[in-house]
């Protein structure tokens, strides 16, 4: 059972989402928040396994709420769902440990399938929002020079190609034919590779330093 708490200031949305959750047999809404304050007497009082987080929460901001979650309940995960389709704020919640990022015109499918993953501890980035990423990179000035005179194993380009097209974990490992779990190993060896702490920052220096286009 998947325990989702909501949070978005504008309680028709939340009843929205509680409503599609309801009908799912691994998902158990247990909670509406519209303010931190709230998130925070939820999280002290009830088992929450992810928080489905808006970055806008009037007076409050989510990029806050979940630097707070991270912090103090690092077992909960943060999947943002947001209006805001620009880089710098999905940016800006990864870093600050969201699991995932997705527009609030996603479909209730691909909100399930997100939920779903950041629940086992991947990553999950829509395409759009993978795309979104790549193209505010495209635009910045590429370096001279290659600082990062990395080496890859042709498994690791190959996943690293993947990620940049928005595929999970399950995905990749379908599509290359090999288990989860090497996966796995190959999405932890590229983040220290490139010593960072998530895919969003990967990406982000592997389009810089030229790695994938």
């Amino acid at each position: 059972m998947i325990r989702v708490l909501l949070v978005d200031d504008h309680k028709i949305f939340t009843e929205g989402v509680a409503s599609l959750l309801q009908n799912e047999s691994d998902f158990e809404v247990v909670g509406e928040c519209q303010n931190a304050a709230q998130v925070k007497t939820t999280l002290k009082e009830k088992a929450i396994d992810v928080v489905l987080l808006d970055i806008n929460l009037g007076e409050d901001s989510g990029l806050n709420v979940c630097n707070y979650i991270v912090e103090k309940h690092p077992e909960v995960k943060v999947l943002a769902m947001s209006m805001y389709n620009d880089e710098s704020f999905i940016t800006k919640m990864m870093k600050n440990g969201a699991s995932g990022y997705i527009l609030k015109n996603t479909g209730g499918e691909e909100l399930l399938k997100a939920l779903r993953t950041v629940f086992k501890g991947e990553n999950y980035q829509s395409k759009e929002v993978t795309d979104i990423i790549m193209l505010s990179l495209s635009r910045q000035k590429a370096p001279e020079k290659n600082l990062y005179e990395l080496r890859f194993t042709r498994r690791e380009k190959e996943v690293l190609e993947l990620v940049a097209k928005g595929k999970t974990t399950k995905e990749i490992a379908s599509d290359l034919f090999i288990s989860i779990k090497t996966v796995e190993t190959h999405r932890s060896n590229l983040l220290s590779k490139f010593e960072v702490k998530n895919m969003i920052s990967l990406l982000k220096l592997a389009m810089e330093y030229g790695y994938i286009k």
